[in-house]
């Protein structure tokens, strides 16, 4: 039921963290993977690693997804060298520290909009069509926990997040019934990003949560196949949380 064999699955911001995983994960199960990220180096040496451990194709592509001018290139390149794309899976993302909600700008609010939700939906609409036209495909949108548990120290990201939670539901409706758009929901995972979280003076910062801990990024991978793959084929328009049993 998970199984990916010869199935193309594009992840974007696949060379690090979440998304690194994901793409591992995708390649395991008979997925061939483009790793797409701002960074061309980083995205080259997964390739790299996922081609030599997995025996798949791994395609590296340098892209900005918050930048719409740079996503027709990336569709493009993308079905020049597969000729079809089963699986999206928009995971780039960015959450920028500030000082207070006052010191919030507005470049960076819009960097934050135009990663986490305005790129993702433009990417979304332009490989949504193709794959309805194809017969099919599967699409993931990466999500957080702090859409619906908002923090102050996070609030445009959390706001982002939340429009990327509501675009699934109408993406499932438009691309529907050949197509599946779904949302997988990550609570605080122990990646790059985690390095800058300040807890001091807290005995378990993740005592709240049922499993008392934050989650090890490749525990993100059984839920991510499970909405990548036909086990979830009665699935749609759905939030899979996968945040360590946040209350």
């Amino acid at each position: 039921m998970f199984d990916l064999t010869d199935r193309v699955v594009l992840v974007t911001g696949g060379s690090r963290g979440l998304g690194r995983e994901i793409a591992f994960g995708a390649a395991r199960c008979g997925a061939d993977v483009v790793i797409a990220s701002r960074s061309l180096e980083t995205c080259e040496a997964t390739a790299a690693e996922i081609a030599e451990a997995t025996g798949r194709t791994a395609m590296p592509y340098e892209v900005h997804v918050g930048r719409w001018d740079q996503l027709d290139g990336l569709v493009s390149a993308v079905y020049e060298r597969f000729g079809k794309l089963d699986v999206l899976v928009n995971n780039a993302g960015m959450s920028p520290l500030y000082e207070s909600l006052t010191s919030v700008t507005e470049k960076l609010f819009d960097a934050v909009f135009n990663l986490n939700v305005k790129g993702p939906f433009r990417l979304a609409a332009l490989i949504g069509e193709r794959m309805v036209a194809d017969g099919g495909g599967t699409i993931v949108n990466v999500s957080s926990s702090g859409s619906i548990r908002p923090d102050p120290h996070m609030l445009p990201y959390a706001a982002a997040k939340a429009g990327l939670n509501a675009m699934t539901e109408g993406l499932a409706q438009a691309y529907g019934p050949t197509v599946r758009v779904n949302t997988l929901m990550a609570g605080p995972f122990l990646t790059d990003v985690s390095k800058a979280w300040d807890f001091s003076g807290t005995e378990n910062p993740f005592g709240h949560m049922a499993l008392k801990r934050a989650g090890d990024p490749a525990e993100i991978v059984g839920a991510a196949l499970f909405l990548m793959s036909n086990a979830s084929s009665f699935t749609t328009g759905a939030i899979l949380r996968a945040d360590g049993g946040i209350p």
